[in-house]
């Protein structure tokens, strides 16, 4: 039987955490903010240490879509879901079923998607118990492919900013991380000329990146330091932290992943005083939630979408040029761009 437990959070309008004897269920739902909408973001499914180090995760996966979805202009607010458990052996449709009636516990204030260990099909299980979800398998599709053209718009604007070109061709970007958005960023990247540089713990993506590419493969644990042009983290999120900043070899940090920076002002400021240009990562993964919005929930088309998307790149270049102007991190200006929209609703 599904038990919820409510805990208060300052700065967050719920935290609700389900547990399931019978099925399994250990889960925990944040609602950052719906002050702009009812809150969207996906259910994460990932083999936590424990309950503290799960709700630390959905804590700041929940602000972070907040703040992608004001940045981005739509009218939503920012939600999360963790499951703690391994989707590979412990994911069943009983689980899932639980996990639906939580989700319909929140009323509407959260809307589920998929994210790292959950996938579209989980999603049509979702749907026997609660009618708050997106990207359901006869739905949009693949997020993975706008969120990574997202990435790889951004990328060409910064290359454009820091390398004077109108393309990527001959710039090395290094990806850590070639899943669901790594490898179609790859795959636009080759596309477009560039060189690759592939880490990732599953071995058999690596592999289909080079072999598919031409993209050369390192240990995962050497590709935040690789010598490169562009630094793209599209894995988990902590990868910019104390003990990897040092070494970075890159001019740019231009990823899909959320949450790259550990400790977002400090590791932010540290970045330019290296010189290095951080996109923030709120803004560059974007394309994904946009691409549920304008698909499903407006109901408009590719055309459509393609203009959203290519619209994550012009508000990068506003962000960058105020901070240009004003001598702050893009990662401040972006946040008084978000709180700005927020406030305002």
């Amino acid at each position: 039987m599904l038990s919820i437990e409510q805990v208060r959070i300052e700065g967050y309008e719920q935290l609700v955490i389900g547990r399931d004897d019978t099925t399994g269920l250990h889960a925990i739902i944040a609602v950052h903010s719906t002050a702009l909408g009812p809150s969207l973001g996906g259910v994460r499914m990932w083999t936590y240490g424990d309950e503290a180090e799960a709700r630390t995760d959905v804590l700041r996966l929940s602000s972070a879509m907040s703040s992608k979805a004001a940045i981005s202009g739509l009218p939503l607010g920012g939600g999360k879901a963790v499951v703690i458990g391994d989707p590979r052996r412990q994911k069943t449709r009983e689980l899932l079923l639980s996990l639906g009636d939580l989700v319909e516990s929140l009323d509407g204030a959260y809307i589920a998607a998929e994210d790292s260990g959950f996938n579209c099909r989980d999603i049509d299980v979702l749907a026997d118990r609660t009618d708050h979800f997106v990207g359901a398998s006869t739905d949009s599709g693949d997020p993975g492919i706008s969120t990574a053209l997202g990435v790889c718009v951004c990328i060409e604007r910064v290359a454009a900013r820091l390398f004077d070109t109108d393309s990527v061709e001959g710039i090395t970007v290094a990806i850590q991380g070639v899943g669901s958005v790594g490898l179609h960023l790859a795959s636009m990247l080759h596309e477009r000329g560039a060189k690759l540089i592939v880490a990732d713990v599953d071995e058999v993506l690596t592999q289909k990146a080079a072999d598919r590419f031409g993209a050369t493969v390192v240990a995962p644990d050497r590709i935040i330091t690789t010598e490169c042009d562009v630094l793209a983290p599209c894995a988990l999120g902590g990868v910019i932290n104390d003990q990897t900043i040092d070494g970075l070899k890159t001019r740019a940090v231009v990823g899909g992943a959320n949450n790259q920076l550990l400790d977002e002002t400090a590791h932010a400021e540290a970045l330019a005083v290296r010189d290095i240009l951080y996109a923030p990562d709120y803004l560059v993964n974007a394309g994904g939630l946009i691409r549920l919005y304008v698909l499903e929930k407006q109901k408009e088309g590719e055309a459509e979408l393609a203009d959203w998307i290519t619209g994550i790149g012009r508000t990068l270049d506003e962000v960058l040029d105020r901070a240009a102007e004003t001598g702050q991190t893009p990662v401040k200006v972006a946040a008084q761009i978000t709180e700005e929209r927020i406030c305002s609703a």
